[in-house]
């Protein structure tokens, strides 16, 4: 038998960016609880408004399921004397399960005959059960900081008021956070402020929606949105911008959602448009409209939290609220064009980047230095690199990113294209911040990627240079991600330039730095150890990268050829057996005390080694020219022919004869063979990821 569970915790407004975390942990604490005691459901539904956290669970069994235990005791040989009077063992095993002396039953377990007790296991009613899995799940909820309230000293995110657990339709005798379970829910706080009794989970949904104004389902709550915003803006002829995060939020933040469309003067339009957007955005959680070019248009759209019989005073309200706040960027960006963006670096001389590593205006001085010695390595206008490199950070100090941070990196771009700087130095204002997160777009133009890698390779080489490296979880200075950014800009790019050379560069512009090869080194490690994360994500097995790793190479794009390469060669039928045979290559010189540097021809004896000598002579002309090319893949794939000849070899040659000579000889022929593969990569360590 079966029945429909509900449980509803009603709150106080919970926090909007973290409403869909909670209900999706809450619910899984659910499910795994359930799981946990053998429970057996259809299917688990989550809730979430702004006031509520529910889950409904289909089908849900009403006792756990009932199984045959067998308890195995003491030997027979122990637990009778000779006269078959039970020993201590026996009366021992007998208390420890409950039972007599008298009811003891023997068995062979397969091995020897044994006390045993059998008995049944489970047949506990759900209803005592769901108590303890609501209030463990609660517990486990991501909550950073939990509250108080009143005089309780129970803790949530937010108070609590009402407590829904019904079990079909029964309600379920439970205690939660201090609340005692019942059937009353509550509605709409204005379009139904009032309490709405639900008979049974399988209407509880419905209930809400029909009757208290309530859309209790996150993802329909979000869909609705979704739609009435798109409509609202075809009716002004454009495009609303839906971020999924802000409409996570705004279905955060409403139970009963009403799009409507607002306006504001078109003479805001006048200022970079990521100001406005940033306003309406995260200050009011508005959605902004653009036409068919992408460019802003003079509306929002707000979602509203209540169905109003007079619509145009709450669109009033809002277009009252949001012009206050584009006038101020309005205004900022005017001030800040009375000065150029030149003029504003002086004042980066008063904002500390580092206690230990100065101002952000000496990183911007080093950042130039270093976008010099870059862009001569990579032929890019340095002239350029240069000016883009002393300017990057004077937004900082302006009035607009003060206002509005994320405006950082855009506000410079504007205020270059203002003062007639080059286009190039006017990009790289924004695009040297580029990638931004993960998967964001990397600079559109070398003048920017250049920038972009003195930034970071001058935080990196700073920040571990005066023993502040990453520990853990800890990244203050986001050096993970600066990491990861000099990698792409890299290899994404196709840059051909060593990492160690720009880490040497980046730290001859540190004058207060000491231990430069040490830190130069430490900081190469850590930057290309990111690259098993990157492989991790291409699905790309670690012993690949482990191969290429044992090359010590520090060229980032080089390295990525060759792991290309390696990932491709291991998926060969070749490969197997190939990089088994590296792998007992590799053992056997690693005993060897020397290897001649050559083999003599005129020494080799068996067949299989001749077969394999001039197979690998073969080879070397083959590969050769294909190495000297960095068309790795297509290396390996040539090699991938020996394999016939190497087996061979090994099932007919004896390598460690007892002839010093003729055993030196053989090594001098493994030698040559693991040197053909080693010019890719040690392929020897993919015989451990063998399958």
């Amino acid at each position: 038998m079966s029945q429909d569970f509900l449980v509803e915790l009603g709150t106080e407004e919970l926090p909007p960016k973290a409403l869909l975390k909670l209900s999706t942990a809450f619910t899984a604490g659910i499910k795994a609880g359930l799981s946990a005691e053998g429970l057996s459901f259809s299917e688990i539904s989550p809730y979430a408004t702004p006031r509520r956290l529910a889950v409904v669970v289909s089908g849900l069994a009403e006792s756990t399921p009932v199984n045959d235990v067998e308890i195995w005791g003491p030997p027979v040989k122990v637990a009778f004397d000779a006269e078959g009077n039970p020993s201590k063992a026996a009366e021992a095993f007998a208390k420890k399960n409950g039972i007599a002396i008298t009811d003891l039953v023997t068995a062979n377990d397969g091995k020897m005959d044994k006390l045993v007790f059998r008995t049944q296991a489970g047949g506990v009613q759900t209803t005592s059960l769901l108590e303890g899995i609501v209030n463990n799940s609660l517990a486990k909820l991501p909550i950073a900081k939990r509250m108080r309230w009143g005089a309780s000293r129970t803790e949530f995110v937010r108070p609590v008021h009402w407590l829904v657990m019904l079990f079909g339709n029964d309600i379920v005798d439970a205690t939660v956070l201090g609340l005692s379970a019942n059937r009353l829910t509550r509605g709409h706080r204005f379009h139904y402020n009032q309490t709405l009794d639900i008979a049974n989970a399988s209407e509880y949904a419905s209930k809400l929606n029909d009757i208290a104004y309530v859309v209790a389902d996150f993802a329909q709550r979000k869909q609705l949105i979704e739609q009435q915003v798109i409509a609202e803006a075809k009716k002004v002829g454009g495009t609303a911008v839906i971020g999924s995060g802000l409409l996570d939020e705004v279905a955060g933040l409403v139970e009963w959602p009403v799009a409507l469309t607002g306006r504001f003067e078109e003479r805001f339009l006048s200022v970079p448009a990521e100001a406005l957007i940033s306003s309406m955005k995260e200050h009011q959680k508005y959605f902004h409209v653009v036409d068919e070019k992408g460019e802003l248009l003079p509306y929002f759209i707000t979602v509203s939290n209540i169905e109003s019989t007079d619509p145009a005073q709450v669109i009033d309200g809002n277009e009252r609220v949001i012009r206050p706040r584009l006038s101020d960027a309005a205004f900022f960006f005017d001030t800040d064009k009375k000065t150029t963006l030149a003029s504003k670096r002086e004042q980066l001389k008063k904002v500390v980047f580092q206690a230990k590593l100065g101002t952000v205006y000496e990183k911007t001085q080093r950042i130039a230095n270093l976008s010099r010695a870059i862009a001569e390595k990579l032929s890019v206008n340095v002239d350029t690199a240069v000016r883009a490199g002393e300017l990057c950070k004077c937004d900082l100090v302006s009035e607009m990113v003060y206002e509005f941070a994320d405006m950082q990196g855009i506000a410079g771009y504007h205020y270059a294209v203002h003062d007639g700087e080059a286009s190039d130095v006017a990009l790289a204002m924004n695009e040297h911040y580029m990638p931004r997160f993960a998967g964001d777009v990397l600079p559109s133009n070398d003048v920017s990627a250049v920038v972009a890698l003195a930034d970071r390779l001058d935080t990196l080489v700073g920040i571990f240079g005066i023993g502040e490296q990453p520990t853990g979880s800890k990244d203050p200075f986001a050096l993970r991600r600066a990491s990861v950014a000099v990698l792409r800009l890299l290899v994404e790019q196709q840059r051909n330039i060593d990492l160690r050379d720009l880490l040497t560069l980046a730290f001859q512009q540190h004058n207060n730095l000491a231990e430069g090869q040490a830190v130069i080194e430490q900081v190469l490690s850590y930057m290309l150890d990111r690259f098993r994360a990157w492989y991790e994500e291409q699905s790309i097995p670690a012993t690949v990268f482990q191969a290429v790793s044992a090359k010590q190479l520090s060229q980032p794009l080089d390295i990525d050829q060759r792991v290309q390469a390696v990932n491709f060669f291991r998926q060969l039928p070749e490969a197997e057996a190939l990089a088994a045979a590296n792998k007992r290559v590799a053992n056997i010189l690693a005993k060897a005390d020397s290897v001649p540097d050559s083999v003599n021809v005129d020494s080799l004896q068996e067949d299989a080694e001749k077969a394999l000598y001039a197979a690998v002579v073969e080879q070397q002309k083959v590969v050769e020219p294909l190495f000297a090319q960095r068309q790795y893949k297509e290396a390996l794939t040539a090699l991938a022919s020996l394999r016939e000849v190497v087996d061979t070899f090994f099932d007919q040659v004896m390598v460690m004869a007892d002839d010093e000579a003729l055993k030196n000889n053989r090594l001098a022929l493994l030698q040559q063979l693991r040197g053909l593969f080693f010019e890719t990569a040690d392929i020897s360590c993919l015989a451990a990821s063998k399958k």
